[in-house]
């Protein structure tokens, strides 16, 4: 029985950083991907995650306040 092609979506700069770093990216899942690169270059995954809490810091601090106003939609579960 033949392959199929299929067509994956990964984010460009995972791309460019296994590129430069001269890894196949052929057969890889974008999640793969992250995983690779970040055992092979930890430093280009954190300048990734630096860069994805900058650009989201505004989300990320109205996400909390909204937390500490009115909790957690799970709150009601706990026992303590």
């Amino acid at each position: 029985m033949g392959k199929v092609e299929l067509n994956v979506g990964i984010e460009p700069e995972l791309v460019e950083q296994a590129r430069r770093l001269g890894i196949s990216i052929a057969g890889m899942s974008e999640v793969q991907l992250r995983l690779h690169l970040q055992k092979v270059d930890p430093a280009g995954a954190q300048a990734r995650a630096r860069r994805w809490a900058e650009e989201n810091a505004e989300a990320i601090q109205d996400h909390n306040r909204r937390i500490r106003e009115r909790g957690l939609l799970s709150d009601h579960f706990r026992n303590w």
